[in-house]
């Protein structure tokens, strides 16, 4: 009997008992589907982060003041950052871009609407370390720089509060107890691990420094490496100089941390990573049970169908014929669940991340080898139910009733 007439009978087969087939996959459906929305999920969440990451800027590494361990393991103080500390970094490292930062909290004002917000205080390559373009207006000049100029740049989120379709360019607004004038609008940023990135106003370090905050501390000091793959080198020679410039002992532990958000990008990829696979392997249990129910409704219908096996072959067909025909019936039940979970689970993976605003990330290798294993479950539970209809004895087959 040719490979063409055993998948027509196998077919036949099955669609003479419709609804037993269809709850005969179902468990396939459910393990394929659920380790389908699992994976992608993880990996949609995992492509969020690094995304989310990536926005902060390119290469980037943020420097910022510590407390180191003293004796008995408490902290001890640590002083502050200053701008001679940036322009250290910018002059004796290679290849970088460096901005100094200092931020507090103020309540802005525009007319009878107010809204409390970040500020930050910066040069001009913060916007540029940082990849926050502006969408309207203009960035600071070096006069407005060096004189502690009260204006400001506004983000998307207080921009939409204080004037909402209005236009804010030219504008004053007290922020603070300080009246600024607004130069220019941020274009949107991403969110960044919940929080909102466009909910913050931008405005020279030293008008923040001398004005708002009343000290010259820079409270972070933004580094990015102009070439790729060279954030360790560069790490390694700002955390060298600031030692020397701070007077660290040897051995002693710094008093300052230099944090690389690729390091912290692949940490958390890997952590996704550990908890995708675990998810994975909890919803392939819902497979091996189904495979056990293939196996068992494929044992049922061996006795069900004794006489028929007879009859087949006692008119000529061959135990391995008769074997090849369950086998397939077995693997057309489960591949046929594997198809439908597929659906459902890339259907539902899509579905699942629209709604948690995650980026849809499609893993065609997920997909491959959750249909192979599909059948692989066909083959291995399948096994046992055609291999006892092909050793049936043509005579006692008869018999049955």
């Amino acid at each position: 009997m040719s490979g063409w007439n055993t998948f027509v009978m196998a077919l036949r087969a099955i669609t003479r008992h419709k609804l037993r087939a269809f709850l005969t996959a179902l468990g396939i459906v459910i393990g394929v589907g659920s380790v389908i929305t699992m994976v992608h999920i993880g990996q949609s969440a995992k492509q969020s982060v690094r995304d989310q990451i990536a926005s902060l800027g390119d290469n980037l590494l943020m420097v910022r003041p510590g407390a180191g361990r003293g004796p008995g393991g408490a902290r001890s103080a640590a002083s502050g950052f200053d701008v001679a500390d940036a322009e250290a970094i910018a002059h004796q490292v290679q290849g970088v871009n460096v901005a100094p930062t200092t931020s507090t909290n103020a309540l802005a004002v525009y007319g009878n609407v107010n809204w409390p917000t970040s500020v930050t205080g910066a040069t001009n390559a913060y916007f540029e370390v940082r990849d926050h373009a502006v969408a309207e207006g203009r960035l600071f000049d070096e006069s407005e720089l060096k004189a502690a100029a009260p204006v400001c740049l506004l983000g998307p989120t207080v921009k939409g509060e204080l004037f909402r379709d209005g236009d804010a360019v030219g504008a004053s607004v007290r922020v603070g107890k300080l009246a600024c004038t607004v130069i220019g609008v941020l274009e949107s940023k991403q969110a960044m691990m919940g929080s909102d990135g466009d909910d913050l106003i931008v405005m020279p370090l030293r008008t923040v420094q001398r004005r708002l905050v009343g000290t010259n501390d820079v409270q972070m000091i933004y580094v990015s490496a102009l070439e790729d793959g060279t954030t360790a080198r560069v790490q390694e020679d700002i955390e060298r100089l600031l030692r020397e410039r701070r007077r660290i002992r040897p051995g002693a532990d710094d008093d300052f941390s230099v944090r690389d958000m690729k390091e912290i990008a692949d940490r958390v990829a890997g952590t996704t990573d550990v908890m995708t696979a675990l998810l994975g392997a909890i919803a392939a249990v819902s497979l091996v049970v189904g495979g056990i129910g293939i196996m068992n409704i494929m044992l049922v219908s061996v006795t069900e169908r004794t006489r028929e096996i007879g009859i087949r072959m006692a008119i000529g067909a061959r135990g391995r014929e008769v074997l090849m025909q369950f086998l397939v019936e077995s693997v057309v039940l489960s591949t046929l669940g594997g198809a439908i979970g597929i659906a459902l689970g890339v259907g539902g993976s899509f579905l699942a991340t629209e709604k948690l605003a995650l980026p849809f990330v499609l893993v065609p290798d997920i997909v491959g080898v959750a249909f192979f294993f599909s059948a692989a479950v066909g083959v291995v539970f399948g096994f046992v139910p055609a291999r006892k209809a092909s050793r049936l004895d043509p005579i006692e087959a008869l018999r049955h009733e």
